[in-house]
């Protein structure tokens, strides 16, 4: 096992990373800018070392400073969370390059995943089902146009190098391609630094369903489960669940069985989520690959009762999955409210002091915070506040008991999404879970009217 890890983050998952470390006996450094100089994590941890300013390009994205800080530090290892470094495939080659183990996947395996014309391409040749769309990079106006003919529209424009929204643009008319071509480049060079954009045959009204995956260096590769994402805002996830309401057990075991084999062919280790689109016919079609811990990965958690973090940990020491993780069964039912720092009805940030924090608790109820009364959220950085999930013995449960925790989360002195998760836990059509990625939009649209 590791004799020291640093965590290359801030926010809760510097803390979700911290207490694994801890369950595990290992010592911790964080790492922080000058704008979280008093943050839980740099509290908690066993050592703390300032990276740099405030802005994140000269701290948390700063590969040579947070190199720098592992090798003061004298760590064997580094945890990158989500976000920022965590998918940088060049920041996982300078960690092998330093001796340091960066707990995910290999940097070839970031880099085949980051670029999703490529992983498209390659997760098609290892079995699994993709959208209709283009063979590789569309290069120019021509191909584009070439491309748009031979699959059809409606179609989607996407950032080959990005994902969240950025660098991505429906066309839904021939006049509408050129334009739309020419955007999507150019947010996806300011955006990820790459103009290269692919297309794909457009879904109407999907259903995001992603599968999560751990996979060890010996070979060994597992599913687990699957996790409805749907509820979105401008491709930003607001709302998730486990499972979904609208994957039956057949396709669970099909797909989920698909993804394994697919990613034993390609090598993958570590853990990763495998993103889908589902259709209004029932069909999934693979989009992208996360090769990080995501964001809502504690209702995977809650649900299978394994411990991820832990698990990439002991998998990135050279431990056998089975070790990793132990058996594991499927148990109920868990959803997962984003509490973010924003207005809930116009969604502009609201960064600032918080005056009073209040987290609920009960049976099945789970706060994954780094907030506390008279912290401060900054306006450099993700507008998280807190993940709030709650489990139950089915998804009837589990609403019964968001409703009652999201009652008693108190957070004063900034503004909140709280009483958005409200609206949406009360819509008939989600507790009925008949959803796809349209629904916030609607909601917010009639909300009011």
């Amino acid at each position: 096992m590791f004799r020291k890890i640093l965590i290359a983050n801030r926010g809760e998952i510097a803390l979700r990373v911290l207490s694994a470390c801890k369950e595990l006996g290992i010592p911790t450094v964080a790492v922080y800018s000058e704008a979280d100089r008093h943050a839980l994590h740099v509290r908690f941890a066993d050592e703390a070392i300032c990276i740099g300013p405030p802005r994140s390009s000269e701290s948390y994205l700063n590969i040579p400073q947070v190199i720098s800080a592992a090798e003061i530090a004298n760590v064997d290892a580094i945890h990158p969370g989500y976000g920022f470094l965590s998918e940088n495939a060049n920041f996982a080659e300078v960690c092998e390059a330093s001796h340091i183990t960066f707990i995910g996947p290999s940097p070839a395996m970031i880099r085949m995943m980051g670029e999703k014309d490529r992983a498209r391409a390659e997760m098609a040749a290892a079995g699994l089902p993709v959208i209709p769309g283009s063979d590789g990079v569309v290069a120019d106006e021509a191909a584009a146009k070439a491309v748009a003919a031979e699959i059809g529209l409606p179609l989607m424009i996407k950032a080959a190098e990005g994902g969240g929204g950025r660098g991505m643009r429906m066309v839904r008319t021939k006049r509408e391609l050129v334009p739309a071509f020419h955007t999507a480049r150019a947010e996806a060079e300011q955006a990820f630094g790459s103009p290269n954009v692919y297309m794909e045959r457009l879904i109407e009204r999907p259903r995001h369903i992603e599968f999560q995956v751990l996979g060890d260096k010996h070979g060994n590769m597992v599913h687990l489960g699957e996790r409805e994402c749907s509820l979105q805002r401008r491709h930003q996830k607001v709302l998730e669940e486990s499972p979904s309401p609208a994957v039956d057990a057949a396709t669970r075991e099909r797909i989920g069985k698909q993804v394994v084999e697919a990613l034993r062919k390609v090598g993958y280790s570590n853990a990763g989520t495998v993103e889908f689109l589902r259709d209004a016919s029932g069909n999934l079609y693979f989009i992208e690959m996360n090769a990080r811990i995501q964001v809502e990965h504690p209702v995977t958690e809650m649900v299978m009762m394994v411990d991820l973090v832990k698990a990439q940990i002991r998998i990135a020491a050279g431990e056998r999955l089975e070790d990793a993780i132990g058996p594991f069964q499927p148990r109920g039912h868990a959803i997962e409210c984003r509490i973010n720092a924003e207005d809930p009805e116009t969604f502009v940030p609201s960064p600032g002091r918080i005056t009073a924090f209040r987290v609920p608790g009960g049976p099945g109820i789970r706060v994954d915070t780094a907030a506390y009364a008279d912290a401060v959220v900054p306006p450099y950085y993700d507008s998280l506040v807190a993940k709030l999930v709650a489990h139950g013995r089915d998804r009837a449960e589990a609403i019964a008991r968001m409703h009652g925790a999201l009652d008693g989360f108190v957070v004063e002195g900034i503004k909140t999404t709280i009483p958005l998760h409200k609206r949406i836990l009360a819509e008939p059509d989600f507790i009925a879970g008949k959803f796809d990625t349209h629904f916030l939009e609607h909601l917010t649209a009639t909300h009011g009217k």
